[in-house]
């Protein structure tokens, strides 16, 4: 049996294409500022959910604890709810207080990232500082990444500890116009404050994650070793009502880890139309971005030595090899970033 071959990636005549068809789709009066207004509304709903669904499984699993506990009875259910729903708000905050003080320190210790001063590469620093003044930011801190890999990031808690990241790879191989622009991506996610949610909503997802994954432990061992009082006689109403709980609290903790990512994956992508966005108000220059991009998606090296699933989000292109084609080609739910074709062309429709 011979081996499947890989997709064959699409060629340069048929992405110019697939892109024109995607540019005409745009209205010709659209702006910079429409497509930022459109991702910041779109944006802070998806925060809503994810903040909704944090509470939702907090509750029901107070509950489902509270019903258990009490041997069916409903006089704990709402006492359990309120316990349950404060629980998910308190461990969330701690989680967040956690991001906001070590978060971005952790992910460049993770990515090998070394600091680095003005004397070292004067040209990048002057971009920099270009871009940070157009957006009326502070000096971020500037780090590189040991890597031929094309790809960028920004982190830290807020603008006044921004960083600004980028790999071997780009600095090398971007010209200046193209390498502006994509740093001018970055201080967007900086200046829109991405760089705070984006370790927000990771973090949210990993306790969402975790409390499943203890409800799940919790439930297994009550149900072997038959933990928990049990009701003689219960009946009727309170004995459905019962039921229900646990029924609900089960399906939470079965999809509440999927919809918890794919509310992070719709959040990141629409982040990433937002820093393209953000690039050219600040460029002025929406052919140098998407010239960049262009170049990052026929990249042939993608970032496999430091990136990983938890990081991935960060990027201005997905580094994960695996994931690469997909995530440029395809607007799947888990995708983290949005098709690179989809990118380019909304940047292109501002050049009409």
């Amino acid at each position: 049996m011979s081996a499947a071959r890989p997709p064959e990636r699409p060629s340069a005549e048929s992405r110019r294409e697939r892109i024109a068809r995607e540019v005409s789709a745009y209205p010709g009066t659209i702006t910079f500022n429409d497509l930022i207004r459109k991702n910041k509304r779109q944006s802070v709903v998806l925060i809503v959910c994810m903040l909704l669904l944090c509470l939702a499984l907090g509750a029901a699993m107070g509950a489902a604890a509270g019903v258990y506990a009490g041997g069916g009875e409903l006089t704990s259910l709402l006492p359990s709810v309120a316990i349950g729903a404060g629980a998910a708000f308190l461990f969330g905050g701690l989680g967040a207080m956690w991001s906001w003080f070590s978060g971005s320190d952790a992910i460049l210790r993770m990515m090998g990232a070394i600091e680095i001063e003005k004397g070292a590469d004067p040209e990048l620093f002057n971009v920099v500082d270009e871009m940070r003044i157009a957006a009326g930011l502070p000096m971020p801190r500037v780090y590189l990444i040991n890597d031929t890999a094309l790809n960028a990031f920004a982190t830290g808690r807020d603008p006044e500890h921004g960083v600004v990241a980028v790999t071997r790879g780009l600095r090398e191989k971007l010209t200046r116009d193209e390498l502006q622009a994509v740093v001018a991506h970055e201080m967007a996610h900086i200046r829109h404050f991405d760089i705070r949610f984006a370790m927000l909503m990771a973090t949210m997802v990993g306790l969402i994650v975790f409390a499943c994954d203890a409800f799940w432990r919790i439930t297994f061992r009550a149900g072997r070793y038959g933990g928990g009082r049990r009701s003689g006689g219960k009946s009727g109403g309170g004995g459905a009502v019962v039921i229900v709980v646990l029924v609900l609290a089960v399906l939470l903790a079965i999809l509440a880890p999927i919809v918890a990512r794919f509310i992070q994956m719709a959040y990141s992508r629409e982040r990433e139309y937002l820093a393209d966005a953000g690039a050219v108000e600040l460029t002025r220059n929406p052919l140098a971005l998407a010239g960049a991009l262009s170049r990052i998606a026929g990249d042939d090296e993608p970032l496999v030595e430091v990136a990983n699933r938890g990081t991935a989000h960060m990027f201005i292109a997905n580094p994960l090899k695996k994931a690469r084609e997909a995530h440029q080609n395809i607007n799947s739910l888990f995708s983290s970033h949005p098709p690179m074709d989809k990118r380019i062309a909304r940047i292109l429709a501002l050049t009409r």
